[in-house]
């Protein structure tokens, strides 16, 4: 990989050198002969000291030059993975403005390409809704009549891939609904977050039964503005999260305070280091645990709309992990 700045010195340094010696070799040959000697000797100093001073000061001015293009990698360095917004020109200097221009273009045509790929996910998602929710009530109504076991059996298996499918569609417009160009602040209203949570927290009973985990809830009065069915994804997806890593006959508690939504779990817990990993999207730590790993990234997706922070922590026990989102 070639570097800016040794091209500028191999260019600036040996032409400033050369001309520094040609100086001295003519004071030499002009000095009379016999202070020559005495001549040459103070110029093989003056010269070393120059050079010296010479390197100095020029890689100290290039580097100094090149300050704004190391500013920019640090801001590009410190963007996260989605985030597309354009570079401010009026930041940068003019030399690299037509870099810059040209960096926004890209990143404008990755846009572009992004939002065409969320729109047609949300698009599949709802032709999808429909016959996904009839198939489920036709494999119902056919469990409900058909005893023998082979039968049976074979119903129960459709019935689990096919509520998977609504899962990971209902994931899918979450995501979409969840996008910043997406949010609509219309349609914030105030909610009572501790109704929220008790109603989400009663449509995840039979699923903790199944695995008999302990699921519980301390509720506070608490009214937040927020999207009704934005905030409802996001308690449905921290709860089904805990639920799927906490062992059987295991806990689950929800928690709703002033300000605070946290949902406990006495699972393996997540290590600190992976603890900002979980949030991307697709990123699953237990390959083990059915699911799309979309789950966490719409709870941070949704967190950040709402000007949420959300974190991960150790539960007072130690064991498990803590989620929690501190409403504004």
């Amino acid at each position: 990989m070639s570097s800016i700045r040794l091209r500028l010195l191999r260019w600036v340094i040996p032409p400033i050198l050369l001309m520094n010696l040609g100086a001295g070799a003519l004071a030499y040959m002009l000095a009379s002969p016999h202070l020559r000697e005495a001549v040459l000797r103070t110029l093989v100093l003056v010269e070393i000291v120059f050079a010296l001073a010479c390197v100095g000061l020029i890689w100290f001015s290039v580097s100094n030059g090149l300050q704004p293009l190391n500013r920019l990698r640090a801001r590009l360095n410190a963007r996260g993975g989605d985030d597309l917004a354009p570079i401010i020109v009026d930041e940068v200097p003019y030399e690299l403005e037509p870099v810059v221009s040209a960096f926004n273009g890209l990143l404008a045509k990755v846009g572009e390409g992004a939002q065409a790929r969320q729109d047609f996910l949300a698009n599949v998602a709802h032709q999808l809704r429909t016959p996904l929710a009839g198939l489920k009530t036709q494999l119902e109504w056919l469990e409900a009549r058909h005893a023998e076991p082979d039968t049976a059996q074979s119903l129960k298996l459709m019935l689990s891939a096919t509520e998977r499918m609504i899962r990971q569609t209902n994931q899918l417009l979450s995501l979409a609904r969840a996008e910043p160009h997406q949010f609509e602040k219309t349609r914030l209203e105030p909610l009572a977050l501790d109704a929220l949570v008790a109603d989400a927290v009663q449509s995840f009973v039979d699923q903790a039964a199944l695995k008999a985990i302990d699921i519980g809830f301390e509720l506070e009065p608490v009214t937040i503005t927020g999207d009704r069915f934005l905030l409802r994804d996001l308690i449905d997806n921290l709860i089904d999260n805990a639920i799927r890593y906490t062992p059987p006959r295991g806990t689950v508690t929800v928690t709703v305070r002033p300000g605070l939504l946290m949902v406990e779990d006495n699972g393996p817990g997540i290590p600190p280091a992976k603890r900002e990993q979980v949030f991307s999207r697709y990123v699953r730590l237990d390959d083990k645990t059915h699911g799309s790993g979309l789950g966490l990234a719409i709870v941070r997706d949704i967190a950040m709309v709402h000007g949420a922070k959300l974190t991960i922590s150790d539960p007072p026990g130690g064991q498990g992990a803590l989620f929690t989102v501190k409403f504004p």
